[in-house]
């Protein structure tokens, strides 16, 4: 259905569905108030007396995920969430499609500060649906009733909530069939994550962001967008296409401008020749990952796309901002970072650095709680996340760093795990007055965090090597300093070489220095 995003369509079909559609809704709706209810005794209580169901699903768009090397290794990127076993009266449920190695749970329990190893696995339910294809795990849980029916009857429905990577209808029929309330924003929400929908926010909230286009279902009416947005800013070079639903700026694509000088505005060439121009110079884009323009643009009348002024500048980085809403419509900052990106020309998420830089850090957290404001009106709930370009101005002693917003995830992302893991670890706290995060002994903490230590050399490593490196090179953790590594995505090492690391310190250097350490020494075992 043109104009609606994939993940919110309904199946075409009769008024009955519609009814059952509207009483799904209102039953989901009541699900959520009972959260509200809730939460009081979830988020503070020391015991945590409840249920936790963790479905680590990516149910985004399997055509892009499929360009992620390991994407289906990614459902174990929601582990830390182990760490909450710390309570005595917590219970887990971690679903996912293949079994997870059980070298992988075992390094996670023993992470958990005073709590006997056996203490906390008899709390820990461990499922799967043993199905490898390329669907999403939430997906592969309805179309199983027998454990849809096991996972009931594992839940203390009473004190019980669901929480998953993103929100689609799937979590929303999971959590209406299990009768376990989600704490995700509503699918009826999720325009406002797309990078359309991120465009209306921005201007609701006040803050800045780049020149743009209105949302586009065809490669005609894109290539008229991008010639208005040069119109309008004839000094442009490059021009962003966006797949309005793609993440991790593997749905952008390049257009260079320049080859197209003859066509410029203020050029003697018409409106209908620069959009020709445009229009054949799509076959030219330089994309962000493995693919080409037939592939990218069959994508478009499905997802929808944007074109938005790249910001050209000789020093720019990609810091973001972290929040959260309660059930209660409290707006929380949670952190700010700069990313670490990659890919051809700088736009794919590959890592981050926490806190983002003091320059410019409390101006994230501002603009990060105005949006956080606006999606609270709207009824969102639980974890956003907003991704800004930063621009250096030295001419500028006054702001330094020109910050322009480029997209909201309204979902867990590539920050969530290495923060909640330093939370969950050091029981420390995030102090909005200086960005920082204080341990309980009061000390500033640090890292550097990654998806993608990546190299060839690593193919083949079993999860029990990289324990015996790991032990033998002393890279562990330590609860004591409360400094080290943190190890993640373990699954994806012997297949593909591909690891995920948050390496803990008590200043920037030290966690750099630590992160170093686990390159040498696997680069070391491996050689």
């Amino acid at each position: 259905m043109p104009g609606m995003p994939l993940s919110s369509q309904l199946p075409e079909n009769s008024s009955e569905t519609i009814v059952s559609a509207d009483a799904q809704a209102e039953q989901f709706r009541q699900l959520q108030f009972q959260l509200r209810e809730r939460w009081q005794t979830i988020e503070h209580s020391e015991e945590g007396d409840c249920d936790i169901l963790v479905v680590p699903s990516l149910s985004l768009d399997q055509q892009e995920l499929r360009k992620i090397k390991g994407v289906h290794h990614y459902e174990e990127r929601l582990l830390f969430s182990l760490i909450r076993l710390r309570h005595p009266k917590t219970r887990l449920i971690y679903i996912t499609s293949q079994p997870i190695h059980q070298n992988v749970i075992d390094y996670y329990l023993q992470l958990l500060p005073g709590v006997p190893f056996s203490h906390a696995r008899d709390r820990l339910v461990l499922l799967c649906t043993y199905d490898a294809s390329h669907k999403p795990l939430t997906q592969k849980i309805l179309e199983r009733p027998r454990l849809v029916a096991r996972l009931q009857n594992a839940i203390r429905r009473d004190r019980a909530y669901m929480t998953c990577f993103n929100s689609t209808n799937l979590e929303r029929d999971l959590s209406v069939k299990l009768g376990v309330p989600l704490l995700a924003v509503d699918p009826d929400l999720l325009h406002w994550g797309t990078k359309s929908g991120s465009r209306e926010i921005f201007q609701e909230a006040g803050i800045p962001f780049p020149d743009g286009s209105d949302l586009v279902w065809d490669e005609d009416d894109l290539a008229a967008a991008a010639a208005d947005l040069w119109e309008r800013q004839p000094h442009l070079k490059r021009i962003v296409v966006k797949l309005n639903e793609g993440f991790s700026g593997g749905g952008n694509a390049l257009l260079d401008l320049r080859p197209l000088e003859r066509v410029a505005p203020g050029s003697p060439s018409s409106t209908r020749e620069r959009v020709d121009a445009i229009f054949h110079r799509f076959h030219s884009l330089s994309f962000q990952c493995d693919t080409n323009w037939e592939n990218y643009s069959s994508q478009i009348p499905g997802l929808g796309a944007i074109v938005e002024a790249f910001i050209e500048g000789s020093e720019k980085r990609s810091p973001s901002v972290q929040g959260r809403i309660t059930p209660h419509g409290e707006v929380e900052i949670l952190s700010t970072h700069d990313q670490i990106l990659g890919g051809p020309d700088g736009q794919v998420f590959l890592g981050c650095r926490f806190p983002a830089d003091d320059a410019y850090r409390l101006q994230l957290q501002e603009y990060g709680f105005r949006v956080g404001e606006v999606l609270a009106r709207k009824g969102a709930i639980e974890r956003y996340g907003l991704d800004f370009i930063a621009v250096h101005q030295p001419d500028n002693p006054d702001q330094p760093w020109d910050l322009q917003a480029i997209e909201i995830n309204l979902r867990k992302g590539g920050t969530t795990h290495p923060f909640m893991t330093l939370k969950l670890l050091t029981y420390g706290v995030y102090d909005e007055k200086t960005g920082l995060f204080f341990s309980q002994q009061g000390k500033p903490k640090f890292y550097i965090a990654t998806d993608n230590l990546y190299s060839k050399q690593y193919h083949g490593l079993l999860p029990r090597d990289l324990m015996d490196i790991i032990a033998q090179h002393h890279l562990h953790f330590n609860s004591t300093t409360e400094t080290g590594t943190v190890f993640h995505l373990i699954g994806c090492l012997s297949e593909f070489g591909k690891l995920g690391v948050t390496s803990i310190g008590n200043s920037p250097e030290e966690a750099q220095a630590i992160y170093d350490r686990v390159i040498a020494a696997l680069d070391e075992e491996t050689a």
